[in-house]
């Protein structure tokens, strides 16, 4: 199934209407299409500046020009043309029946039975074991998850989330979780302290979760995510990737790789959990201290412990760190991977936002690998499917300069 393009299916999927195994497919195969993934973008994006529009009930005197200008004996035009000399009020009126027209469609989508819509806004929980509370009330077997409510367990309960048709979440032990949105846009759980395991076959940016000191984006992927008491957390990638981002800060995670992120100061940067230990804790200080000289130290040390698998956390790094000790970290990534054509040292140490981007695809298929390939969709072993993999990455770098 889905062996050709799925944008006939983005409707079915968005309403949930596709099985289990039916959406994993959708998923798989719009993670590695460019053309898919694009046209479920552009259908999010419209969905989400339609549901922007305020409701505004147009003047009598704005529809009798609109009946004027198309002609009231004359049959409805399908195309409607504005000429360059028309009042501003007949400009005004096209807007608004493109509007309209817009708003029509949206409210129909919404309007169909799915996971978005009426009693589709509650999440099924099960209880995997103790005795977890939705709110005040606990779970003998199965519960419902509504927007806002909270789900709770004790040093001794375990749930399960079923994220609608694009995945699952399970909640540990002492852990508090709010489902905050779900829509077929966006759904968004915000984790206030403890841990949750989430498997989501979902395409890009789609599945997100709030903590109070970043937003783990889901790109498709399996991986486990904790918040301690302070606000201060930890993800874990098992499968796929994830960004996890707080303000201007982003850090992409693949498979095999975890990062840390502070209240306050937002994620760290990502590593492999194979480094060694001097590698991490020399990290830890490189992102989180606040001493400058002891920062550069810890680098000087991490970078000795370095790996070429470990250009993940050098590349992160490079925008994160001094003129000077850039100048360390470039030199360290150029000993492991020569820049690719088109790079260039002075390009790098400026902070070239194409030219990093060029660097970072380049060393990609190396960091995938290092996760033991789990990184991959399938069928994407060759570098123009790993290039596909990031497009929508590099799409957004390209939205913010």
């Amino acid at each position: 199934m889905f062996s050709k393009h799925v944008t006939k299916d983005i409707s079915a999927y968005g309403h949930g209407e596709l099985s289990t195994e039916a959406s994993k497919q959708f998923a798989e195969h719009v993670l590695s299409c460019v053309r898919c993934r694009t046209k479920f973008e552009e259908i999010k994006l419209g969905i989400k500046l339609a549901e922007q529009l305020p409701q505004l009930t147009a003047p009598d005197s704005l529809w009798h020009e609109v009946e004027s200008g198309l002609g009231r004996d004359e049959a409805p035009a399908r195309v409607v043309s504005v000429r360059p000399g028309s009042s501003w009020r007949m400009r005004m009126a096209v807007a608004a029946m493109v509007l309209v027209a817009l708003a029509l469609g949206v409210w129909l989508y919404n309007s169909q039975p799915g996971p978005h819509s009426g009693s589709g806004k509650a999440w099924l929980v099960t209880r995997l074991g103790g005795t977890p509370k939705i709110g005040s009330e606990s779970i003998s077997s199965r519960g419902s998850l509504s927007v806002g409510e909270w789900l709770e367990t004790d040093g001794s309960s375990r749930a399960q989330i079923a994220v609608g048709t694009i995945g699952s979440v399970e909640i540990d032990e002492n852990t508090r979780v709010r489902l905050l949105e779900t829509q077929p846009t966006e759904h968004r759980l915000e984790l206030a302290r403890g841990t949750m395991s989430a498997q989501i076959w979902a395409p890009p940016r789609l599945f997100f979760v709030d903590t109070p000191s970043a937003v783990a984006a889901d790109l498709g992927c399996a991986y486990t995510l904790s918040v301690d008491d302070k606000g201060d957390g930890r993800l874990s990638v098992t499968s796929g990737w994830v960004a996890l981002q707080a303000k201007e800060r982003e850090s992409i995670v693949p498979a095999g790789a975890s990062c840390e992120t502070r209240l306050g100061t937002g994620p760290g940067t990502p590593y492999f959990d194979d480094s060694t230990l001097e590698f991490q804790q020399a990290l830890n200080k490189v992102d989180f201290d606040n001493d400058p000289v002891s920062r550069t130290t810890a680098l000087k040390s991490m970078l000795d412990h370095s790996r070429k698998q470990d250009t993940l956390t050098l590349w992160h790094l490079l925008p994160r760190v001094n003129d000077s000790d850039r100048v360390l970290v470039y030199e360290k990534m150029e000993g492991f991977a020569a820049p690719p054509p088109g790079v260039t040292r002075d390009g790098v140490l400026k902070l070239d936002q194409n030219m990093l981007e060029i660097w970072r695809v380049s060393l990609e298929g190396g960091w995938i690998l290092n996760g033991g390939g789990k990184g991959l969709p399938k069928g994407a072993g060759d570098k123009k499917s790993l290039k596909s993999w990031f497009d929508l990455k590099l799409k957004d770098s390209e939205k913010k300069k």
